[in-house]
C-alpha cells in the first residue's frame, strides 16, 4: 500500500505538489512512483530560474531499474532545486514527501491536479 498524503495534490503521472502558502509550491514524485522505480542512483534537476511549460519533462530520476522523466504540472518557474539529491539521490526513496522533494516553483495556477482520494483511485 502506497503512502498518499492528504495535504498534497497529485498528477496522474505520479508527481505530488504541496502549496507552501507563500506563492510557491514544492514538488516531488509519489511513494508509488519511487517504489516502482527502485533504488535511486541519480537525479537530474533544473536550474533556479528555469521556466518550464506544462507537461514538459524537466527533471529525470534514475534508478537501478530505469530512468524516468518528471513532468511539469503547469507552466512554472523553478525557484529552488533540492541540491541534497546531488549527493544523496536515495532521499527520493527514503523520504519522498519530505527530504526527497525535487523542486520548489512559482506558478500562476495549479488547476487540473487531483486530490489524494482521486490519486488513490488511479492506483487501484
Amino acid at each position: 500500500m502506497s503512502d498518499i498524503r492528504e495535504d498534497r495534490q497529485y498528477t496522474e503521472t505520479h508527481e505530488w505538489i504541496l502549496d507552501n502558502g507563500d506563492g510557491t509550491y514544492t514538488m516531488g514524485i509519489t511513494d508509488h512512483a519511487q517504489a516502482l522505480l527502485g533504488d535511486m542512483v541519480f537525479v537530474e534537476l533544473p536550474g533556479e530560474g528555469d521556466e518550464v511549460s506544462a507537461e514538459d519533462e524537466f527533471c529525470v530520476v534514475e534508478s537501478v531499474k530505469a530512468a524516468s522523466g518528471v513532468y511539469a504540472p503547469t507552466d512554472l518557474e523553478v525557484v529552488e532545486a533540492n541540491d541534497a539529491l546531488d549527493s544523496e539521490p536515495e532521499l527520493v526513496n527514503t523520504s519522498c514527501y519530505d527530504d526527497g522533494w525535487l523542486v520548489k516553483f512559482k506558478a500562476d495556477s495549479i488547476d487540473g491536479l487531483i486530490d489524494s482520494a482521486a490519486y488513490s483511485e488511479t492506483l487501484d
